[in-house]
């Protein structure tokens, strides 16, 4: 029975059929939904509700994550994957919200690395969405400075205002954040301490990075992700039949009614 379950669950996270792709839509949404629950409460007072509401998303993200280690066929290496350890820390800051600071609540935020960042789901999308083939790069360019634009506010947040401040001072980290990010610099909130320099350093290092990668990704040709069995060239126009490098056969798959 253990088998037939393991097989069962295995095939919802891996699997083709229409269930299969519904389930992983599912935790997709969910992921959403968590990561805007966790923006919007990263400035708002822990009440007992919340407190309540945390702990149940926690038991959810950890059978999520207990479930992909179980299916997987490497799960040390399925551990040891970005997104996999920041589900660990976010698991760890909501079961465990005693005895962490409130300072620590930011650490959620990080769920946002596990959006889009699956396999199966990018197969999916790959099959079944003519804007997620052409926009892919675009696409996950744009999840990554999501993450660290709201990683890095909360982070500002936390060391560079009042904790009782509320949403107003979120929102000012927020406008600092972008601020730096884009090299704007209007000057009219600065940080003084020597931690806080190096920090704007490191936003405007790694902000301004992702920036040029998600403006690249929106402004070059567009081009669809598979892998060339003859050559290896892992990008193709979105109609190519062929490889343009070795002249192989490509079979790229597509929605149906999309040419």
């Amino acid at each position: 029975m253990l088998a037939e379950l393991h097989r069962s669950v295995r095939l919802l996270y891996t699997g083709r059929s229409k269930n299969a792709r519904r389930f992983r839509y599912g935790l997709i949404i969910f992921d959403a939904l968590s990561i805007i629950y966790f923006i919007f409460t990263a400035a708002v007072e822990q009440t007992p509700l919340l407190h309540g509401i945390n702990v149940a998303l926690g038991v959810l993200i950890l059978i999520d994550l207990a479930a992909r280690l179980w299916v997987s066929p490497n799960p040390w290496k399925e551990f040891r994957r970005i997104y996999t350890l920041a589900d660990v820390i976010v698991i760890s800051s909501l079961l465990l919200a005693p005895l962490f600071t409130a300072e620590l609540a930011f650490l959620r935020i990080l769920r946002g690395l596990r959006l889009i960042h699956s396999y199966h789901l990018i197969r999916d999308l790959r099959r079944e969405s003519r804007f997620f083939r052409l926009h892919e790069d675009s696409v996950l360019a744009a999840v990554h400075l999501f993450v660290f634009i709201f990683v890095t506010t909360s982070f500002v947040f936390v060391f560079a205002f009042d904790e009782q401040a509320g949403s107003a001072a979120y929102i000012d980290a927020l406008y600092f954040t972008v601020a730096t990010l884009t090299t704007t610099g209007f000057g009219d909130i600065t940080m003084t301490t020597p931690g806080g320099k190096l920090l704007t350093v490191f936003i405007m290092v790694v902000g301004v990075a992702l920036f040029i990668q998600l403006a690249r990704a929106v402004f070059q040709p567009s081009k669809v992700h598979y892998k060339c069995s003859e050559c290896g060239l892992n990008r193709h126009d979105p109609d190519a039949v062929h490889c343009k490098h070795c002249g192989a056969s490509l079979k790229i798959e597509t929605g149906g009614g999309d040419a």
